[in-house]
């Protein structure tokens, strides 16, 4: 099975957020992805099965279990495939049915996502005790996700945070994550964020696309603007420019492979 590792959202290597892509033949049972992605330790692995000339099924595994939605996986399985065919337009199939289509276009390759909605929630105290917030601007909820939203007042404290994971942990329970965002110090950005989910993958994910299924409508409503900028303030950083266009999230990102080998049966 030939397996790629890529740093997606970035043009340097080692920076952004690694991803393994594995390029199956057959089906693998679902125990088999868990042990590769496992193996790999990175906060995702993506495999990928050719099932038409521009159509593929895409199944995204953290090192704890099987998540429905990668953006940064995603953005490195479309790297791949267009390195290595030529194609300009394919199509993902997700676990949950949902059509992710994607395209090269020029250095960048802008892949189409679906939005999901947010609502209020009141969030306990031992949540912004474990990250180490002591001003909070707003809370949500993206239910479909399971992600707990934050903004706080000053993008510099949120690069600065250095949460207490095991207090995280026991600090909430049922969901996948928590993302602090601010908005953006830097006339560059219009916002900044970071997104902490030991629960479902690793402590801290260094660049993250997912999220913007409800963040870049957050922002967008907040500053009245449907085309945006944003930083993620992890160690690796990263960044990446998304748009809100009929319905969908548009994510323009690139995209450097860093490894190519085989796994062996």
């Amino acid at each position: 099975m030939k397996t790629y590792f890529v740093d997606s959202f970035t043009t340097e290597k080692f920076k952004g957020n690694p991803a393994a892509v594995c390029i199956t033949e057959i089906e693998l049972s679902a125990e088999t992805m868990q042990s590769i992605a496992t193996e790999i330790g990175f906060s995702e692995t993506a495999f990928i099965q050719k099932t038409g000339e521009n159509a593929y099924k895409i199944r995204f595994y953290t090192p704890k279990q099987e998540i429905a939605l990668c953006g940064h996986a995603t953005l490195a399985a479309s790297k791949i495939i267009f390195d290595n065919t030529g194609l300009v337009n394919i199509s993902f199939i997700n676990c949950e049915e949902v059509e992710l289509k994607i395209e090269k276009m020029a250095d960048k390759i802008v892949m189409q996502f679906p939005v999901y909605e947010t609502s209020e929630m009141d969030v306990p105290q031992a949540v912004f005790s474990a990250l180490g917030i002591k001003e909070v601007v707003n809370t949500r909820f993206s239910q479909k996700n399971k992600i707990i939203l934050i903004e706080i007042n000053d993008s510099d404290k949120l690069a600065a945070l250095q949460p207490d994971f095991q207090a995280l942990l026991n600090s909430y329970s049922g969901i996948n994550g928590v993302l602090v965002t601010a908005l953006s110090n830097s006339p560059d950005f219009d916002f900044q964020y970071r997104y902490f989910w030991p629960w479902a993958g690793t402590n801290e994910d260094p660049v993250t696309g997912g999220i913007q299924t409800f963040l870049t409508k957050y922002w967008a409503e907040k500053l009245n603007k449907n085309k945006l900028k944003a930083f993620q303030s992890s160690l690796r950083t990263g960044m990446m420019t998304i748009e809100l266009i009929g319905g969908k999230v548009f994510i323009y990102g690139e995209a450097v492979i860093v490894f190519e080998g085989v796994f062996k049966n």
